[in-house]
Parts: C-alpha cells; sequence; structure tokens
C-alpha cells in the first residue's frame, strides 16, 4: 500500500470537504434544473407505481390458476399486465430522456465554472501546478460526477420503488413482511463499513490518474527535445513508474468493490431463504394464498435489488465524491492577485512608478526589496543583466500576473490594484520570448488582440511588419496553418506574427522578452524593424537580448539581484567600465557575430 500511495499527496490547493458540505454544493449544482427535476420525479413515481403493479398482478393471476380457471379474468389480468409493462417503458423511457438532460446540464455549467476558476487563477498558480492535473479535474473528474449524478437518480427511482414495495408486503402479511425487511439493516451496514476505505482509495486514484495525464500532456509538449536528447526510454520509464502505480490503485478500487457485493448479495440469499422457509409453511396453514406468497418471493427479489444498490450507494457515491471535491478545490481556490477596486481605465499614457516594491515569489525567494524605478510615457526601457536578476519579474508585476507584498505600482499616478484588469489588460501588449500561437491560420493568431479586427486590418499589420517580405516565405500567405502552438512556423516567423497581432492590438505600453534563439540575416532585420514599429510612441519594457534593440532603447537599466545598479545610454554605460561594460566585453567582444546580449 506504501508503495502505491507514495507521491499521491494532495495539491496545495486541495481542501477537504465534509459529506454534508459537498451534498449541499452538489444541490446547488441541480437548482437551475428544478422544472427538468420536477418531471423527473412525477416519471419515478409512475414508473415505480407501474412496476409496482406487475408483481401485484402476478400474483392475481397465480391465485386465478389455483382456482377456479376464468378465461374472461385470465385475458383481462394479461392485458392490465401489458399495459403496465407498456406504461412503465413509456415512463422510463421519458426518466431516462429527461434524466440525460439533467446530468448533462449540470455538467456543463460546472465544467463552465471550473473552467472560468483556470482562467480566473494567477499566473503563479500554473508555475506551481502542472497543467495535466488541472486538465484532469476539468474533464475527467466532472465526467466521473456525471456518472454520479445519473447514479444518484437512477437510486431515486430505486428507492421510491423499495418504499412502495415494503407498503404492499406489511399491508398483505406483517409477519412475513418483518421476516423479509429482517435482514436489511446488516446489508446497510455491511455496505456502509466500506465507506471511508472507498472515499480513501478512490481520492488517490483520481490523483494518480491526474499524474498519468499530467506525464502524457509533458511528454508529448516536450516530444522533440526528448528525441534530439534521445531521451524516449528515460520518459517511457517515467511512465511505465507511473502506470504501475496507476495499475495498483485501480487494482485496490476493484477489490473494495469486489468484496462488497458478494457480501450483500449473500444477505440477500439468506432473506430469501427464510422467506421460501416460513412463506412456505404459512401458505400450507391457509394464512396466505399461493399467489400471495409468490409475490412476496417475487417481491423479495425486486426488494433486494434496490436495496443492494442503496446499501452500496456510498460506496460506489465515492467516486463522485472525490471526483467533486478536487472539482470544489479548483473553483474554491482563493487568488493571490486581488484588486481593491474595479475602476474604469481611461486612455493610458504609460507613466510606470515603482515605489519601494517589495516582491518574493516564496518566502525563500525573494526577488525585489525596496525597488525604486520611474518610466516615462512613450519610453523605451532595455533591461539588462544575468539570469535571475529581476528582469522577468517586472514585466510580470506591470502586466499584474503577480501580487507583490509591499510598496506602490502606479499607472499614470494611479495605482495599479484599482484598475479593471479586463479594461488594463486590452491597453497592455505583451510579447513572450518563445511567442505562443494557438492552433489555426496565421490571420486568426494576428487577429487574436482584437475580437472585432477585420482581414483587411490583419493583413495591413502582416504587410506593416518588416515590409510583408516574411509573407512570402509561407505557403498560403496568411491563410498558412500554425500548428499546435505553432510548431509549423520557425521561431522568427512566430515573433513576427506576435509582433503583427500587437500592431492590431495597438496597446499603450508593451512588455516584450527578446528571443534569444539566432535567426538568420534577414529574419533578424525584419524582426528588428518591427520592433522599431511597435515600440514607436508606446511605453515599452524590454528583456533585451538583441544590441540592436538596447542600442535603440531611450534608457537601458542594468539590474543585478532585483536591485538596479547601473542606467543610461549605451555609450555612457561603456564609458563607465562597470557591469554593462562586463557585459557587453562578454558577449560580444568575443561573439562578434552574435546579435544577442543575454
Amino acid at each position: 500500500m506504501g508503495f502505491f500511495m507514495d507521491g499521491l499527496d494532495a495539491e496545495a490547493y486541495d481542501r477537504t470537504y465534509s459529506d454534508r458540505q459537498l451534498v449541499s454544493r452538489i444541490i446547488a449544482q441541480f437548482k437551475p434544473q428544478s422544472l427538468l427535476m420536477g418531471i423527473v420525479s412525477v416519471t419515478i413515481l409512475m414508473q415505480s407505481l407501474m412496476d409496482t403493479a406487475l408483481p401485484l398482478l402476478t400474483a392475481r393471476g397465480v391465485d386465478a390458476m389455483v382456482g377456479e380457471a376464468n378465461l374472461q379474468q385470465g385475458l383481462v389480468l394479461m392485458v392490465m399486465i401489458l399495459i403496465a409493462g407498456a406504461m412503465g417503458w413509456v415512463y422510463n423511457y421519458v426518466r431516462q430522456r429527461q434524466t440525460s438532460r439533467v446530468v448533462a446540464n449540470v455538467v456543463f455549467r460546472m465544467r463552465q465554472q471550473a473552467f472560468a476558476a483556470i482562467m480566473q487563477r494567477d499566473m503563479s498558480f500554473y508555475d506551481e501546478f502542472p497543467s495535466g492535473s488541472i486538465v484532469s479535474r476539468v474533464t475527467s473528474d466532472t465526467q466521473e460526477f456525471s456518472n454520479t449524478v445519473t447514479l444518484t437518480l437512477n437510486l431515486a427511482s430505486q428507492l421510491l420503488l423499495v418504499l412502495i414495495l415494503l407498503g404492499v408486503m406489511f399491508f398483505i402479511h406483517v409477519r412475513l413482511a418483518l421476516i423479509s425487511v429482517v435482514l436489511l439493516p446488516l446489508v446497510t451496514v455491511a455496505a456502509l463499513s466500506f465507506r471511508h476505505i472507498a472515499r480513501n482509495v478512490t481520492t488517490q486514484v483520481r490523483r494518480i490518474l491526474a499524474r498519468v495525464n499530467t506525464t502524457v500532456q509533458e511528454t508529448v509538449t516536450g516530444i522533440a527535445v526528448a528525441k534530439n536528447f534521445r531521451q524516449e526510454q528515460a520518459i517511457f520509464d517515467t511512465f511505465t513508474d507511473v502506470n504501475e502505480r496507476s495499475y495498483g490503485l485501480n487494482l485496490r478500487q476493484g477489490f473494495v468493490f469486489a468484496a462488497i457485493f458478494p457480501i450483500l448479495f449473500l444477505l440477500t440469499g439468506m432473506a430469501t431463504a427464510l422467506l421460501l422457509y416460513f412463506g412456505g409453511h404459512l401458505a400450507f396453514a391457509g394464512e396466505l394464498t399461493t399467489g400471495e406468497w409468490f409475490l412476496f418471493i417475487t417481491t423479495v427479489e425486486r426488494l433486494m435489488f434496490p436495496m443492494t444498490s442503496i446499501a452500496s450507494f456510498w460506496s460506489q457515491f465515492q467516486l463522485g465524491m472525490a471526483a467533486a471535491e478536487r472539482v470544489f478545490a479548483l473553483i474554491d481556490t482563493e487568488p493571490l492577485v486581488v484588486q481593491h477596486d474595479n475602476r474604469p481605465v481611461p486612455l493610458l499614457e504609460g507613466h510606470i512608478q515603482f515605489r519601494n516594491v517589495h516582491f518574493r515569489y516564496s518566502e525563500q525567494e525573494q526577488v525585489l526589496e525596496d525597488f525604486n524605478l520611474d518610466i516615462a510615457p512613450g519610453e523605451t526601457v532595455a533591461l539588462v543583466g544575468h539570469t535571475g536578476a529581476g528582469k522577468s519579474s517586472l514585466g510580470k508585476l506591470v502586466a499584474r500576473f503577480y501580487e507583490f507584498q509591499k510598496g506602490l505600482l502606479l499607472v499614470d499616478g494611479i495605482d495599479i490594484r484599482s484598475f479593471d484588469l479586463d479594461a488594463y489588460h486590452r491597453q497592455l501588449g505583451m510579447v513572450a520570448q518563445s511567442p505562443f500561437l494557438f492552433s489555426g491560420t496565421v490571420r486568426d493568431n494576428i487577429r487574436y488582440g482584437r475580437e472585432d479586427a477585420t482581414d483587411d486590418v490583419a493583413e495591413k499589420a502582416a504587410h506593416a511588419v518588416g515590409g510583408g517580405f516574411w509573407l512570402r516565405s509561407l505557403p498560403q500567405g496568411l491563410d498558412t496553418e500554425t500548428g499546435e502552438m505553432g510548431s509549423s512556423l520557425s521561431l522568427g516567423q512566430r515573433q513576427l506574427v506576435a509582433l503583427a497581432r500587437l500592431l492590431v492590438q495597438d496597446p499603450r505600453m508593451i512588455i516584450l522578452d527578446e528571443a534569444t534563439a539566432s535567426v538568420d540575416p534577414l529574419t533578424e532585420a525584419q524582426i528588428q524593424e518591427g520592433l522599431d514599429l511597435v515600440l514607436r510612441d508606446r511605453t515599452a519594457i524590454v528583456i533585451a537580448h538583441r544590441l540592436s534593440t538596447i542600442q535603440a532603447a531611450d534608457r537601458i537599466i542594468v539590474m543585478r539581484h532585483g536591485r538596479i545598479i547601473e542606467e543610461g545610454s549605451h555609450d555612457s554605460l561603456m564609458l563607465q567600465g562597470g557591469h554593462y561594460a562586463e557585459l557587453y566585453a562578454t558577449y560580444f567582444r568575443h561573439h562578434a557575430m552574435d546579435y544577442e546580449l543575454a
């Protein structure tokens, strides 16, 4: 057990909900479906009545055959049985159809809530938790929850049938009815005893499934790197380890559920045996007709099946409870980035001010401490420094992806924490070091920043970047498919698409992390021309790697360990002979043909 449980700790944002809390949340999901639930309830009642009528009519038929045969009475009973069976089928069809609609609506709404929660999570959330696990909660766990909803609604029908049948049995013969139900408490206790075991192993199964999803997703995403370094076997071994743990946990789950049903059916068989013995004596003594005895035998079979389902329900229900718990935990995760207000954002000038800002990713990872920086409207500031200097963190704070702990971050003199973030982000453009493109055409990706952008707008932006010469290398021009994450385009082409996308968005401020990979001289020139165009008359924070970008910046900020150690133009910093001059000498003097500054 220890082997299979190892490494399956809950995510940091997971919560433990009581059964009452979970059931309350699940019921809340059904409230918008009250009309359909009313239809389902009526059909459940009518189907249960039809299902109860069948054994009653059959018992009457047995008594008729044992007594004096009456053809007319037999025909009437046969027709009534056919009608009851047909009506039961109709009600069952309506119930199943409406149940499917209820389940689909509830799961649709829950997935909407879970996906909305994903959209609202901070970037730090995705830094900490694997995407495969998050995807698993939105897909696999909601699907498991839908299975539980179906189970619950089917159980309601069975429970109502049990109550009606019990009433009929006690009406016919109290003592025999008591004999029939004497073992029912044992059936219930036996099933409920598996409750906590089932809940625990089911939770572990859901977690290891998320781990499997994560492993597969990471492998597919990074398959090019894996093949480049010939790590296929190592990755396969990793997957095999995770898959074996999943196999073990699924076996344990199967053993838990396999153990309960034989016990339940054993108790059911004991109840049937008692009924046959005592019922036979009563029928022989004349206290019970043959038809009534047959009714009890038939009814106990009908009774024990739903009672077995009801008793085992709590064990099976743990599947859905564990899945619902994981989905609700995702929905209930508290955001770290919290806006103090939701004020409208005017047309920004782009004046950015850091005032005594303290920022850390964790208690052990202090990035900025008492940091101050003033960026004038329309100014292009190039950030340089070694890895870990805090360059990217500045851009992430301006983008409001992370929450700073102390100080003020002002945009046009307004606390960034008071803005309506949606409106703010519409005036902020970002280009990552390796631009992400969505599946679709180049044209679709260029228009991504503005939903109302026309084809003409996208085409003008594409031709404005680098003179549009790069479009000639695309097989279908703007209609070229980008592939998954832009895989069908080169890094340089993806950068040019990202720059065209910025032009369409027309933001007031830009955060740009230049790519470090080398590109051919022609693409390099096109990218630089595109950069000159998008940075013109806009406030820009550039994490600069190209010497041409650095030299064109209005100001160069040299950072080390979250502090500004130098600032000025390229020429003035070279004259100082400080850290910037050292960076320049390291990366350019010995690599004269390299056009990047890391």
